[in-house]
């Protein structure tokens, strides 16, 4: 198995669970974890996070529910393979995630709904058809 990196922060509003299984999410998505591949299980990464195995087992439980992995009782959990629609689903969801930023951002600074969509244009690579 790769080197599964997640970091912690504690300074993070965010539960611990869910920093673990956002992190993880985005392995998937970004293809640094691929279908069948086996996740640490959650005693070693409970060890290695120095966090309790109940919070691993949170985040675990969290990424089956969302379809991202599967967990077989005395094998351990897989990376599950991704239903298209549901990727695209949440690559949209993150994307509403920044647009709202940047739109606070613009009123902020009084840019304008036209001009916000001449720097998207500009941005994206160009005029829309």
């Amino acid at each position: 198995m790769n080197q599964f990196d997640i970091i912690i922060s504690n300074a993070s509003g965010e539960p611990i669970y869910s920093q673990i299984s956002s992190q993880i999410k985005m392995m998937i998505l970004n293809g640094q974890l691929r279908e069948g591949e086996a996740l640490p299980s959650m005693r070693n990464l409970a060890l290695q996070l120095r966090i309790s195995v109940i919070t691993t087992k949170r985040a675990y439980e969290e990424l089956e529910r969302d379809g991202f992995i599967e967990s077989y009782t005395g094998k351990g959990s897989f990376v599950k393979a991704q239903n298209q629609e549901l990727f695209r689903e949440e690559q949209l969801r993150q994307m509403e995630d920044l647009i709202s930023q940047v739109c606070e951002k613009a009123k902020l600074c009084s840019v304008t709904l036209p001009e916000l969509k001449e720097i998207l244009e500009l941005m994206y690579g160009g005029e829309s058809s």
